[in-house]
C-alpha cells in the first residue's frame, strides 16, 4: 500500500529522528512529507518506531493511505522531484 506521511514536530532533534526513520521506508517529497510503500507489516513497524520518538502532546504525524488507483492519479505542478538536503533545518 502506498502512503503519504506528513509530520509537524516541535523539537529539531525529534524532526531529524523522525525524518531518518521515514527515509528507511520511503522517499521525501517535501520537507515534512514522505511517500512510503507500507506493504504487509511495514506500516506497523514504521509507526511503532515513529511513536517511540515523538511527544504526542507537542508533535503530530498523519498517515494517508493511497489506493493503487489514487496513487496513479497524482498530479505534480512545478518541481516534480524533491532534492533532500544533507542536513535538517528549521524554519521559524
Amino acid at each position: 500500500m502506498n502512503m503519504i506521511v506528513a509530520y509537524d514536530i516541535a523539537d529539531p532533534k525529534r524532526i531529524s529522528q523522525v525524518a531518518r526513520i521515514l527515509k528507511d521506508y520511503g522517499v521525501r517529497v517535501q520537507k515534512s512529507i514522505f511517500e512510503v510503500d507500507a506493504k504487509g507489516g511495514v506500516f506497523a513497524a514504521m509507526k511503532e518506531r515513529v511513536e517511540q520518538v515523538i511527544v504526542p502532546e507537542e508533535d503530530g504525524v498523519k498517515y494517508f493511505p493511497l489506493c493503487r488507483k489514487c496513487a496513479g492519479t497524482v498530479e505534480i505542478i512545478g518541481q516534480g522531484v524533491y532534492s533532500d538536503p544533507d542536513e535538517e533545518y528549521c524554519i521559524y
